[in-house]
């Protein structure tokens, strides 16, 4: 027996935020000058973001596709495409389906967001069966200030004690919550669709590393899913944030791709001919 490099046919995406506080449109030229397969489009207060036309003029102009959006599900995108939470969801799946996007992202509601809590697991459901667009669910954290913790999504925080048809992991979430990235992969099983790729060493703080520097199982998980036939995409979202130059950022998010790329090259044994 010898071994051989197979490389599995998974795409790696940049996600917009992992260059703001740069634009939208400023992620489209970095993934397309650095190699990347696709992006994600963080839907969020960039008015390009929101804007279904501009993100097909942008992914026509540098060849870049739109492999998923993201929802509008934090705090400060509480007012963008509405008010009303299953409003959104209905944008950012037609979105998806206008831009040829697989995956739609989403978070668990908010505690506070009480009727959408309530119906939240049936409604991601419902609309799941309406559209070959996949509603994937992505784990988060319970929020901290001095080890005190509040659980601030429902149904919970780790979307594997619910049923959904399909779940995002997102490794930095894992490291804030403190909470075994593997063993959340193998409650996932095939239901795992998306991957946010991004590390963390534990912080109370939702850190988004470059992978490789912090604590979590980035390179097991890539090679798992290289082994497992895992059919989704593999997003770097990463906080960029305190990059000195778009130099130095560009240089963080190729680091990133090349952390990805290596580790999801798995090892085979092949019979010697």
């Amino acid at each position: 027996m010898v071994e051989s490099v197979r490389v599995p046919d998974v795409k790696v995406a940049l996600s917009t935020a992992s260059v703001y506080p740069e634009s939208t449109a400023t992620a489209f030229e970095i993934a397309a000058r650095l190699g990347y397969d696709g992006v994600e489009v963080m839907v969020w207060n960039d008015p390009v973001s929101q804007d279904i036309e501009a993100l097909r003029r942008l992914s026509d102009y540098h060849g870049i596709p739109i492999l998923a959006v993201h929802a509008p599900c934090l705090l400060i995108t509480q007012r963008v495409w509405s008010t009303d939470p299953w409003t959104k969801l209905q944008r950012a799946r037609t979105a998806a389906e206008k831009l040829g996007a697989s995956t739609v992202v989403v978070h668990p509601p908010f505690r506070w967001q009480r009727q959408y809590a309530r119906d939240f697991v049936s409604g991601i459901w419902r609309m799941a069966n309406e559209t070959d667009v996949r509603f994937a669910v992505e784990n988060m954290y319970p929020w901290r200030y001095r080890e005190r913790e509040m659980l601030a999504y429902a149904p919970d925080w780790d979307v594997t004690k619910e049923d959904y048809r399909h779940f995002t992991i997102d490794l930095s979430h894992a490291a804030t919550a403190r909470a075994d990235a593997l063993q959340m992969v193998d409650r996932m099983g095939d239901r795992l669709g998306h991957v946010h790729l991004a590390d963390g060493k534990g912080s109370a703080k939702d850190e988004h590393l470059v992978p490789g520097r912090g604590s979590q199982p980035c390179a097991e998980v890539l090679e798992r899913l290289a082994s497992s036939g895992f059919d989704g995409h593999v997003v770097l979202e990463v906080n960029t944030r305190r990059a000195m130059s778009s130099a130095e950022r560009e240089s963080d998010l190729a680091e990133a791709l090349a952390f990805t790329r290596l580790h999801l090259a798995s090892r085979v044994r092949v019979p010697r001919r």
